[in-house]
């Protein structure tokens, strides 16, 4: 049904005249997104839109680099032992959008406030480890930790608040003040935001487009001129044929995997985690569901990261699927039922039919669930599952090993919604984490992932590819492996040229 609703809908879509519907000229770049931001507070935003928003809209003491290192951003950093760090702002980068200049003191009160019980932040729990920060000057900062973490730079990379605007209770998340190279402009209608680019002015619209077909007809229409990802295989193959619409692709780093419930008396079984492994034919999913849009995955980090692990994970073996079935108990007398949960989103319950498909010819009967967003999600982080297929978006650091797999983190604590529980792995995870030199760190992160690998509280599946599709007169921008916005920041736009195609276009009805 999916996939004959993908068809109706190219059919619609090649029957709209490329130079249809209205074509703003006011030199605004419009940017359509599958979800709008929810909220511009450094602090508090966890949603992938908000997090990409914030990137340009407030200056991090830290980044990483394409390796997933620490490399200084709007600071430098020296270690002053193993439990203290002195950061030194850089000239650069400390001019917030109200004119006030960035100072150590509101590096110290964003960190003291984002560890303030009382403010509910979710990045308190990575920060816990803080014991003291404190400005030396106006320029240093101090941090003292209660135990030592090699990684602990890698961390900082949240946005910078004004110090006397965090004191006023300043509402943050409808109305930021950063010293990120773009700030908020305006706030029109619902799902619409206007951001500046502050080295020239270049106005950019964000535009909230939930379904991906319409999406599509707006960029056909050129009422926005630029759309990223979330977008089904089919569609970027039709975009990639129409006349002034350029399509590309890069490899991406956002990590799709099949979680289970190991406290269920099916899934919990690691010969039936080890059978589905088996079952599942991940390369003809990439190959003919995701057009090769993608690349295998062995574990949550890409073999080019530095504790990459596993490149490829196990293999198609429907056979040995069978066998681990049987040698369980599971059969024609003894069927094995389980139930899969998912999105509504057409292409993730496609993606689900193709996995029902490839289980039931081990002789394992899967029943979808489909539901809305919030629904869906709050029911994977109560537990309530047996199994289900999701993306790690942005993670760029080893600490969401025990943010995910600890048997400490089960939900409130963290996100072990599974309850995966192993004391190897426990182990693994402590001493990597303190481990002072990267490159034993990053053996024990392999080790881990291999154990992973074994247990299965995940099957690890790919990391889909980055895309992006643009009409003319949009120029330079540049694909992020995580799906970032940072392309927005040099990206050229002339409405000439867009004015010269939709002539053509015009001419072309």
């Amino acid at each position: 049904m999916a996939l004959r609703l993908i068809g109706v809908l190219i059919f619609v879509l090649a029957l709209l005249p490329a130079g249809c519907g209205a074509k703003p000229t006011d030199g605004v770049l419009r940017m359509g997104l599958a979800t709008a931001p929810r909220g511009f507070d450094p602090r508090h935003a966890t949603d992938a839109a908000s997090e990409r928003v914030n990137r340009l809209l407030y200056r991090r003491l830290t980044e990483l680099d394409p390796a997933g290192r620490p490399v200084p951003s709007l600071a430098t950093w020296e270690t002053l032992s193993a439990t203290a760090y002195r950061f030194t702002l850089r000239a650069e980068g400390r001019r917030f959008s109200d004119g006030s200049r960035l100072t150590a003191e509101d590096v110290v009160a964003t960190f003291q406030s984002i560890l303030d019980p009382a403010s509910g932040s979710p990045h308190r729990a990575l920060l816990a480890l803080i014991e003291e920060v404190r400005s030396e000057g106006p320029d240093q900062v101090v941090f003292r930790l209660s135990e030592p973490d090699p990684l602990f730079p890698a961390y900082l990379a949240i946005g910078i608040l004004p110090a006397r605007l965090i004191a006023a209770g300043h509402p943050f998340a409808s109305d930021p003040v950063g010293s990120g190279p773009m700030r908020l402009a305006a706030r029109l209608e619902a799902g619409r935001v206007r951001l500046e680019r502050l080295r020239d002015g270049q106005a950019i619209e964000l535009v909230a487009v939930k379904d991906p077909s319409v999406r599509v007809m707006k960029l056909l229409r050129g009422e926005v001129d630029l759309v990223q990802a979330d977008l089904a295989p089919e569609l970027v193959d039709y975009l990639g044929r129409q006349p002034g619409i350029r399509v590309a692709r890069a490899p991406g780093t956002n990590f799709l995997y099949l979680g289970f419930n190991l406290g269920d008396p099916h899934t919990g079984r690691p010969e039936v985690r080890q059978a589905i492994a088996y079952a599942i034919d991940r390369a003809a999913i990439l190959r003919h569901l995701f057009r090769g849009g993608g690349r295998l995955a062995g574990g949550m980090f890409p073999p080019e990261h530095w504790a990459g692990g596993p490149s490829t994970g196990r293999s198609h073996d429907p056979d040995r699927a069978r066998a681990l079935l049987a040698a369980a108990g599971y059969g024609p007398g003894r069927p094995l039922v389980l139930t899969y949960k998912t999105s509504s989103d057409p292409f993730r319950v496609r993606l689900a039919s193709v996995i029902q498909a490839q289980l039931a010819e081990v002789g394992i009967t899967l029943k979808v669930q489909s539901y809305d967003w919030g629904t869906f999600y709050g029911d994977i982080k109560a537990g309530r599952f047996q199994l289900y297929a999701l993306s790690w978006v942005g993670v760029r650091t080893p600490d969401i090993f025990r943010y995910a797999f600890h048997s400490a983190s089960v939900p409130p604590q963290g996100a072990n919604r599974g309850r995966f529980a192993s004391g190897e792995a426990d182990r693994l995870i402590e001493t990597a984490r303190a481990e002072p030199d990267l490159t034993r760190a990053a053996d024990l992160y392999r080790v881990l992932q291999s154990l992973l690998l074994e247990d299965l509280p995940y099957v690890p599946l790919w990391y889909e590819d980055q895309v992006f599709a643009a009409r003319a007169g949009v120029a330079d921008y540049r694909l992020a492996p995580d799906g970032n916005y940072d392309g927005l920041l040099d990206v050229r736009f002339s409405t000439a040229d867009r004015d010269e195609e939709n002539a053509a276009a015009d001419e072309r009805q």
